[in-house]
């Protein structure tokens, strides 16, 4: 990405009774111009964990931050967390021109296989197959790690696709779908060089 455009970001905050939350999102990292910083404290590790390998393998910057009701459960927090990240990915992103539009991306960790596919399309929609054996990873539910990516899709006003090709190890299985989706949205928001809305449309709602 040239140096001389307009580094894209956002900054979303969330309070609620059951959160109270920071996000902001860079999209660009440009070397020797914006160096990537990812900071991320939700009080649940493998959450951090998850957020700091999509940022991280997105190229994107992120500092995300979230006080939640972890004496009740890690719903709110993993929910409300994701969000926010989906808001700020959706204003950074703004009237979504001159974009590829579409990303997909296979990532491997040892024996698992995840497959992501986006289309930054404001026509919300959530489908995963991420069959996971235990009830926890860490302290977080694997049951939240569908809910989570769902909520960040609409949030982000995204259709997204994300599956588990194969794998036994939960922890793998989780961590290569993250990447996945981070060099699938890295695909998808990358810059064309044109000033279009990659729609026959002429427009992408949000």
């Amino acid at each position: 990405m040239s140096s001389d455009l307009a580094i894209r970001t956002a900054t979303v905050s969330r309070e609620t009774s059951e959160t109270s939350i920071k996000c902001t999102l860079t999209l660009d990292v440009v070397p020797g111009v914006h160096k990537q910083e990812i900071n991320v404290s939700t009080g649940i590790g493998f959450l951090d964990h998850m957020f700091t390998a999509l940022a991280k393998h997105g190229q994107m910057s992120l500092d995300l931050q979230c006080k939640g009701d972890l004496h009740i459960d890690d719903h709110h927090t993993a929910e409300d967390c994701a969000l926010a990240l989906g808001e700020a990915f959706k204003k950074a992103l703004g009237e979504r021109r001159g974009i590829r539009r579409y990303g997909s991306a296979y990532a491997p960790l040892d024996e698992a296989l995840s497959r992501a596919v986006i289309d930054i399309s404001s026509r919300p929609y959530f489908v995963s197959d991420l069959p996971f054996t235990r009830e926890k990873i860490g302290d977080l539910s694997t049951e939240m790690i569908h809910h989570l990516l769902e909520s960040f899709a609409f949030a982000a006003g995204v259709t997204l696709h994300v599956d588990s090709i194969r794998g036994k190890n939960n922890h793998h299985i989780a961590e290569s779908a993250f990447k996945a989706l981070a060099l699938a949205i890295r695909q998808a928001i990358e810059r064309t060089g044109g000033n279009d809305v990659p729609s026959t449309k002429g427009v992408l709602a949000h």
